[in-house]
């Protein structure tokens, strides 16, 4: 059980909260995407109108150095300030000492925002001398960055070891989210797996099959089970070390009633790039010279066929190399019937991960879904059935709040 912010005294209270704030920049360096500010703006509004102050901790790119400006967090603040309509204060010190004094004579009524939390040596260790350090800045701490929950950093576990801790209202909902999708569905339930390679998706594939009733399988990790079958799939991506563990997953799905469906039709061209000559093939018919870059229409329209079947929906991975057209055609185009099923309520929608936000961004129907999660290797880990170290330390916390 995990504490909810909703619950926590407030009033005069520093509350150090947990955000993702690794938000994407494109080449003129302006974000361009800030869903992920807008998504904590409840629980900072919520702690703001209870009189406590938030203090926010983000981690934002892979910095090989601390002070790299490129990395700092400085460059969100106007981005972040607008969105959340309140004054907030950056401090750009890692001294400890400092940052203390920076807090003690901040105005009231203001948050504050924290210098990327892995400028800070040992956050990534999950030192506790670092754990220590940054608990003292607050008298709360608030975790809502589920996104970054499946990191053992300082910021996500180490802190709630030494400090009332309670969930954020974003964290709240996208557990709760996932919880009702994965374990409490209405039925039938259906996954789409995609993503180039199996390997990164094993786990997650033994522990779907247990659970939900059908898995579509598409992105270049569907090659590596067409070649187990025997399927001619010419120059395309194959993980062929994986050629038994493929056939394994067949079977053993087969155990739990679960069905795998394949592509039955493929979009290929000799090379991934633009102005390629794409043909369509059905599987078992690649050119030698080609390789498989995108599902064809009969697949599209299988898919179809599952999904008006389908009640609860679960999505990772896009179903081609839909970076570059027109291999993205399948993505969208299955994109855009579960938009037109999920507004028609006739399908509960749920996806996440890093390409396939940035996918269905590019189809415009993210916000046609019922939720998309920004986590990438949370959303990935929670389907595994792995328990997040970010959450076993707000679990874990509960019992540690009735000593504090």
């Amino acid at each position: 059980m995990i504490d909810s912010i909703r619950n926590a005294i407030l009033l005069n209270k520093e509350i150090l909260v947990r955000v993702d704030l690794n938000v994407p920049f494109n080449t003129n360096n302006k974000i361009s995407d800030a869903s992920r500010i807008i998504a904590i703006k409840p629980t900072i509004n919520l702690i703001l109108k209870n009189g406590g102050r938030p203090i926010l901790l983000s981690h934002f790119g892979r910095p090989k150095k601390p002070n790299d400006d490129f990395y700092s967090l400085e460059k969100i603040l106007p981005t972040l300030s607008n969105i959340l309509k309140t004054e907030i204060l950056f401090c750009n010190s890692l001294d400890h000492a400092s940052i203390k004094t920076f807090i003690r004579n901040a105005p009231k009524k203001t948050a504050i925002l924290l210098e990327n939390t892995r400028f800070f040596d040992g956050e990534e260790s999950n030192s506790p001398t670092l754990s220590k350090i940054l608990s003292k800045f607050g008298d709360l701490y608030c975790n809502d960055a589920f996104s970054a929950s499946h990191r053992t950093h300082a910021s996500t576990v180490g802190i709630p070891n030494r400090l009332p801790s309670f969930s954020g209202l974003l964290m709240e909902k996208e557990v709760s989210t996932l919880t009702q999708a994965l374990l409490k569905p209405t039925k039938p339930l259906t996954a789409i797996v995609g993503g180039s390679k199996v390997s990164t998706k094993i786990k997650l594939l033994e522990n779907l099959i247990q659970k939900v009733d059908h898995i579509i399988i598409g992105g270049g990790m569907a090659n590596t089970f067409l070649y187990a079958q025997s399927k001619e799939i010419g120059k395309s991506l194959c993980e062929k070390d994986f050629f038994n563990l493929s056939n394994e997953i067949l079977n053993r799905a087969k155990k739990f009633n679960c069905q795998i469906h394949l592509p039955l039709d493929a979009m290929c061209a000799p090379e991934l790039q633009e102005n390629q000559q794409v043909t369509i093939h059905d599987i078992g018919s690649c050119p030698p010279e080609k390789m498989i870059l995108d599902l064809g229409p009969k697949t599209v329209a299988n898919i179809h066929k599952i999904l008006t079947n389908t009640k609860t929906l679960i999505w990772n991975g896009p179903l081609g190399a839909f970076e570059i057209p027109p291999f993205n055609t399948a993505t969208e185009k299955v994109a855009k019937i579960v938009a037109d099923l999920t507004k028609t309520n006739q399908l509960s929608s749920i996806a996440g991960g890093g390409d396939t936000v940035a996918a269905l961004n590019n189809a415009l129907v993210a916000d046609r879904f019922s939720y998309v999660l920004n986590a990438g290797g949370a959303f990935l880990e929670w389907m595994e059935g792995n328990k997040l170290p970010g959450l076993l330390a707000l679990e874990n916390n509960n019992q540690l709040n009735k000593k504090f």
